[in-house]
C-alpha cells in the first residue's frame, strides 16, 4: 500500500521510510580524505552493507515500506529530462570542475544511462571512468584536464548520503530541504530535491515544500551556504499536536530556524516550535544524538547535554515577521506540555559515567521508532538497551560497528516519509 507523504509524530506507526544502502561513496574514502568527507574512520563497506540490510529487514518485517534513495534518483532521472538537466547543472559548475570543462562534462553526463548517472552523482566519478572523453585533447584548453590524474575525483562522492535523516525532513504535511552545514554534503540535498519534484511517486502527491518554497535546492551551494545559514534534519522532530522540536547546536543556526518557523506559522501547519539551544560539539552534533522518542510518552536521552540546554517556545507574533518567544524550564517540561501529558517517562543513556559517554558516542539515544513502544537500536549499546527493555520498550537490535563510524545511528539512517499521528 502506498501512503500519502506526511509525518505527524516521532513515535507513531511508521509507514514509509527512505534509506540509502552503503556503497561506492564509502569505497572512495581513504585515510587522507576521510576527514574531508566527515568520517572519523574508514568503513568496511561489505560489513556495513550487511548491517544496513538488517536495518531494512527489521523495518520491512514490521510492514514498513522501505524506499531506496538510489533507486528513486535513477527513476526520477529516467522520467524527466528536466530533472537530469537540473541535477547535472547543480553538480557540474565552473567552481567544481573549472570553467573550461563545464560544457564537456555536462554533455558527457547527459549521455549517461539513468542508473549510471545516479551512481556517479552519489558515488563520485573518477577521471579514469570518463570513457570516451579525450582528456589529452581537452588539456589544450583546460587546466583541470592537464592536471587530472586517473584517480582524480571529477565528481566528489557523497558518503553521508547514508544518513538520509539530514538531507530532507518531513514535518506534518510538507518537507524541508535544508541547507546543510558542511559544503561536502550540499549536493545531497540537490539529489533529494530532484526526487521529490520529479519522481512519479511524489510529483502528483499533495504536500508542501516548507523550505525552500519552490522545492528547488540547486541554489544552496551559492546562496545559503555563503550566507552562513544552515539547518539539518537530525535537528528537526515533528513530535505531534502541531508542535515541532528543533535542536540548535553545531549545525543548525537560529536564522534558519526563524525562516522555517515563519513558513510553518504562515501555513498554519503548526502552533508551536520548541527550540533547544545545545552545546556545539561533534559528539552531539544533532538533537537526535541526545534525545529521541521511544513511545507515546517516553523518551531516551543523554542527561548531561539535555539538562544543560536552554529551551524556548516560539509562537506566531502579531506581525508576519515576528514571534512570541518564551523561555521554558527545560526540554522535558516543554515537550510534556506540548503533548498534553503530565510527565514524560525518561530512559537515560545507560551505564556508569564512563559507559554512558561511550554509548552516547555510539548512538545509544539515536533509535528509530517503528510504532509506539518498538524501536531499532545498535546492539553494542548494551546498557541503554537494557534500560529501554526494562521500561517495557521492545528493542530490535542490529549490529552497527561499521555503520556507526560516520557518527550516526538508526534514527540518522532513516528519513520517515509517512508516519501516523499519535492518538
Amino acid at each position: 500500500m502506498t501512503y500519502a507523504p506526511g509525518v505527524y509524530s516521532e513515535a507513531g506507526k511508521l509507514r514509509t521510510v527512505l534509506v540509502h544502502r552503503p556503497g561506492l561513496a564509502l569505497e572512495r574514502l581513504t585515510p587522507d580524505n576521510r576527514a574531508e568527507f566527515l568520517f572519523d574512520d574508514l568503513v568496511w563497506v561489505e560489513r556495513a552493507q550487511r548491517e544496513h540490510d538488517s536495518l531494512v529487514e527489521a523495518m520491512s518485517s514490521r510492514g514498513v515500506d522501505v524506499l531506496s534513495l538510489s533507486t528513486l534518483l535513477s527513476e526520477a532521472l529516467a522520467h524527466s529530462e528536466e530533472a537530469r538537466t537540473e541535477v547535472i547543472t547543480g553538480a557540474v559548475s565552473s567552481f567544481s570542475v573549472g570553467l573550461s570543462l563545464v560544457g564537456e562534462l555536462r554533455s558527457y553526463l547527459h549521455e549517461m544511462e539513468p542508473e549510471r548517472l545516479a551512481s556517479a552523482l552519489v558515488g563520485g566519478l573518477l577521471t579514469s571512468e570518463l570513457d570516451g572523453l579525450d582528456m589529452e585533447a581537452l588539456g589544450r584548453h583546460s587546466l583541470g584536464a592537464v592536471l587530472a590524474e586517473p584517480d582524480s575525483l571529477v565528481l566528489p562522492p557523497l558518503p553521508n548520503t547514508l544518513f538520509t535523516r539530514d538531507s530532507s525532513a518531513w514535518l506534518y504535511g510538507g518537507v524541508v530541504l535544508p541547507p546543510l552545514f558542511w559544503s561536502a554534503r550540499g549536493l545531497e540535498v540537490v539529489n533529494l530535491s530532484v526526487i521529490y519534484r520529479y519522481h512519479p511517486r511524489f510529483a502528483g502527491a499533495d504536500f508542501e515544500f516548507w523550505y525552500p518554497p519552490s522545492g528547488d535546492a540547486s541554489r544552496f551551494a551559492v546562496e545559503d551556504f555563503s550566507q552562513g545559514v544552515s539547518l539539518e534534519g537530525g535537528d528537526l522532530m515533528p513530535i505531534g499536536r502541531r508542535t515541532v522540536l528543533v535542536g540548535m547546536g553545531e549545525r543548525s543556526t537560529g536564522r534558519m530556524v526563524e525562516h522555517l518557523a515563519q513558513r510553518l506559522f504562515q501555513a498554519q501547519a503548526v502552533d508551536r516550535v520548541i527550540v533547544c539551544r545545545m552545546a556545539q560539539a561533534r559528539s552531539y552534533m544533532h538533537l537526535d544524538t541526545v534525545f529521541g522518542f521511544v513511545d507515546r510518552d517516553a523518551v531516551t536521552l543523554f542527561p548531561p547535554v539535555v539538562e544543560g540546554m536552554r529551551v524556548f517556545s516560539l509562537r506566531p507574533g502579531d506581525r508576519e515577521d515576528s514571534f512570541e518567544i518564551a523561555e521554558e524550564k527545560g526540554l522535558l517540561d516543554a515537550v510534556a506540555d506540548a503533548l498534553g501529558v503530565g510527565e514524560l517517562r525518561v530512559i537515560p543513556t545507560g551505564g556508569d559515567s564512563f559507559q554512558a559517554v561511550r554509548e552516547q558516542w555510539d548512538d545509544a539515544n539515536n533509535v528509530v521508532a517503528l510504532e509506539p513502544g518498538v524501536v531499532v537500536a545498535y546492539s553494542k549499546n548494551t546498557n541503554t538497551n537494557a534500560l529501554l527493555k526494562a521500561a517495557g520498550i521492545e528493542v530490535i537490535e542490529i549490529e552497527g560497528s561499521e555503520l556507526g563510524k560516520g557518527r550516526g545511528g538508526c534514527h540518522c539512517m532513516t528519513c520517515p516519509i509517512a508516519r501516523d499521528a499519535l492518538d
